[in-house]
């Protein structure tokens, strides 16, 4: 019966309950002495009970059983999730990883949760400050079981394969082209079609919100309204073997048994919500005379610090557009950044280096390392003739951008076996146009 439905706006106080218990959320009050259908209240809080209003982010859940039903926690295998930056020496060269490659089923059947991979990070989870970037590869569904994640927010960003997310407010299906946030504590589980593959931005410390527009005025960039929260959608399912509920907590995952779905939740309201977005939606903004603008302007969501216009993270995203601008070279500049930057390609040819940075791989650039076009980009920009032209079309590329200084683990420089040791290579052909008697 159940069709996917969602509600649109972007921190919004949403109210939403199942049809199948109409008047299940209580009026007038959060927490009646005996809620509607014989419910339990459960508050969600996202922020500190005394956050300034703008900022502070809870829900109401009603649910069947409340969350605190459960056996004990106990350590479960971490595989190669982590938070120890310091299990191999820092390298500050350009890096480039070829595609990750996804575990082949029956034979290694991976879900979301052992399908998680820590590329990079930085900060710790315990002094709620930090960012982790994680691939993850999979190939089959989770069953009876679900992840929270108590130490920050994941932005996910899927790159092969849909996935049918369930969690605690209610169903969404994020396909490829499409970004989902599922914000801290919140219980969720994946549903897969076949080998899929996609990567995770962490936050320790702060939610993500929409940028300021500053000059750019009311309107532009992601706009609230499209994004999506889905509606209230419960089951009442007993699970006799053990429903096992998934805690990441201080960076090591922990399981706990129950014997129901956590799924129970049959009306909520709040604004603490998953969301997911459309990245065509997305209204772009360019330089449309002279000069290469910023990539700034493509910032969808950011996670701040406390110092003004210095993100925790931003996630940015290089869409189709028109390029324009008169006497300009075009691509990206050559560059060196006191922020650190991750890029991941969902689809296409990324517009800089259309050879060896492929949909489903991923680069960084740390702090102060040079970076820029490859030589041939660099050629062929200097002598195009400068028409107006679509640029990126067919693609998306993306960055995690963050003021942090990030570390790789041993699975990205070593284990993974998908580090492109000849990526430097890429610059070598550049070479010296100067002619001191030429202007």
């Amino acid at each position: 019966w159940f069709i996917l439905q969602y509600m649109s706006g972007f921190g919004n106080e949403h109210v939403s309950e199942d049809p199948r218990c109409p008047g299940a959320l209580p009026e007038g009050q959060n927490n009646p002495q005996v809620c509607p259908y014989g419910l339990y209240a459960e508050q969600l809080s996202g922020s500190a009970f005394t956050c300034p209003r703008p900022t502070n982010k809870r829900s109401w859940l009603y649910r069947i059983l409340p969350s605190v039903c459960h056996k004990p926690f106990k350590p479960l295998e971490d595989g190669h999730l982590t938070h120890n930056w310091d299990e191999i020496e820092p390298d500050p060269n350009q890096l480039r990883w070829k595609p990750f490659e996804i575990p082949k089923a029956p034979q290694n059947k991976m879900d979301f949760v052992s399908g998680l991979h820590t590329l990079c990070g930085a900060g710790e989870p315990r002094g709620r400050n930090g960012i982790a970037v994680h691939i993850y590869v999979c190939n089959t569904s989770m069953t009876d079981r679900c992840l929270y994640n108590s130490d920050g927010d994941f932005l996910i960003v899927p790159q092969q394969g849909k996935l049918l997310i369930t969690t605690e407010f209610g169903k969404m299906l994020v396909e490829p082209n499409e970004i989902c946030v599922i914000q801290q504590g919140m219980r969720f589980s994946v549903e897969v079609f076949g080998e899929t593959r996609g990567y995770i931005l962490e936050v320790y410390g702060a939610h993500f919100e929409l940028p300021d527009l500053g000059p750019i005025g009311a309107n532009g960039l992601a706009n609230p309204r499209d994004f999506l929260v889905p509606v209230a959608w419960y089951e009442d399912r007993q699970v006799p073997g053990g429903y096992t509920v998934i805690s990441k907590y201080q960076g090591k995952l922990f399981a706990a048994q129950q014997d129901y779905s956590p799924f129970n939740v049959v009306a909520w309201h709040g604004n603490y919500t998953p969301y997911k977005y459309h990245l065509e939606k997305f209204m772009v903004i360019n330089a449309v005379a002279f000069d290469h603008a910023d990539p700034s302007i493509f910032t969808v969501l950011t996670a701040k610090t406390t110092r003004a216009g210095v993100a925790l993270a931003d996630f940015v995203i290089f869409p189709p557009r028109w390029g324009v601008a008169n006497n300009t070279f075009r691509p990206p500049y050559y560059h060196r950044n006191c922020m650190s930057e991750f890029m991941g390609l969902i689809k296409g040819h990324y517009e800089a280096k259309e050879e060896g940075f492929q949909p489903g791989g991923g680069s960084l650039h740390s702090m102060m390392t040079p970076h820029g076009p490859d030589a041939d980009c660099f050629e062929k920009a200097s002598k195009a003739k400068l028409e107006p032209e679509r640029v990126a079309d067919g693609t998306m590329a993306f960055m995690f951008e963050s003021s942090l200084s990030l570390a790789v683990t041993k699975w990205g420089l070593q284990t993974s076996n998908r580090l492109d040791k000849n990526y430097y290579k890429c610059w070598e052909p550049l070479k010296s146009h100067f002619n001191p008697k030429y202007n």
